[in-house]
């Protein structure tokens, strides 16, 4: 039986200097199969360059702009693969990444989702933190409660099949910060997902980085967090309270660390209402910026 063909689907926008290395990254992977398809999603930077010097190793379609759930969606509706990866266009792999997760996925028919390890880097390339702490099994509801990390940085790492995609209905075109996220949720709610536990990308962290927006976030994973429970079911109902508390300090630090200590204080007070044990979460704060501040400290 011959592998599967795996469709990496790049969104790009105004990523022209970062564009080439995630491109080249998929066209090197030691995995035999694998189209690329570039939705690029209006950009004014010089992408179009970019992507006509690569002729035929590609397939690349401009859009208006929509946004990356959009041009994610565009991307596998273009595609032929049975599995389908997305990368996005500031991150790149290292060559093994697809021969590793696709292995996952041909050993376990009833894993819905792989996602791998990661290093996160700054703009130049240089490590910051490493991520080798996802899960795998049923972890839709660990990813409600958001009580450690699930499925991280999944815009660059998920793997998933091209029937799983339809069945979801791929990345709700109104969220983008917290598009990865939803996606990976319903996804996690319908099957087991898997974890390779190795650094197979490289995630750049930089000024322009979607997630940096968290007004943004907020207002993504609000909305996410309501069509859960929406369609949730009395067992998960009853977790909702503290689910909320949970997402409530997340954003907290989110705004903290934004220094926008007003927002931070507002999140904080509402994390603590609905889940007054998060104030022990609090007070280990300092620790825990400590112990990061060392780490990252010695991976430069």
């Amino acid at each position: 039986m011959p592998e599967p063909l795996v469709s990496a689907i790049i969104p790009n926008y105004n990523y022209c200097r970062y564009l080439a290395q995630a491109i080249d990254s998929v066209l090197v992977q030691t995995y035999p199969r694998v189209e690329v398809i570039v939705v690029d999603d209006g950009s004014t930077d010089g992408s179009e360059a970019i992507l006509d010097g690569y002729g035929d190793r590609l397939r690349w379609f401009r859009q208006a702009q929509g946004g990356v759930s959009a041009a994610r969606n565009r991307g596998v509706q273009e595609s032929r693969g049975d599995l389908v990866a997305f990368l996005d266009a500031d991150d790149w792999w290292l060559p093994q990444k697809l021969e590793r997760q696709v292995g996952r996925v041909l050993g376990d028919a009833g894993l819905g989702l792989v996602h791998c390890g990661a290093r996160v880097v700054d703009e130049a390339g240089r490590p910051l933190r490493m991520h080798l702490d996802g899960l795998e099994g049923w972890v839709a509801t660990e990813m409600l409660l958001s009580e450690r990390s699930v499925i991280p940085l999944a815009g660059s790492s998920a793997v998933v099949a091209r029937s799983v995609f339809d069945a979801v209905g791929g990345f709700d075109l109104r969220l983008s910060t917290s598009a990865d996220w939803d996606f990976c949720y319903r996804v996690a709610r319908r099957q087991r997902v898997g974890f390779v536990a190795e650094e197979l990308i490289r995630i750049r962290a930089h000024p322009g980085n979607m997630h940096a927006n968290v007004q943004l976030m907020e207002h993504d994973m609000l909305l996410a967090y309501a069509k859960a429970f929406a369609e949730a079911g009395d067992g998960l109902r009853r977790l909702q309270r503290r689910a909320y508390g949970n997402l409530h300090m997340v954003l907290a630090g989110s705004f903290f660390h934004a220094r926008r200590p007003r927002d931070g204080a507002r999140h904080l007070l509402r994390s603590l209402w609905l889940t007054p044990g998060n104030i022990a979460r609090v007070l280990g704060f300092p620790i825990r910026w400590w112990g990061r501040h060392v780490s990252t400290a010695g991976a430069t």
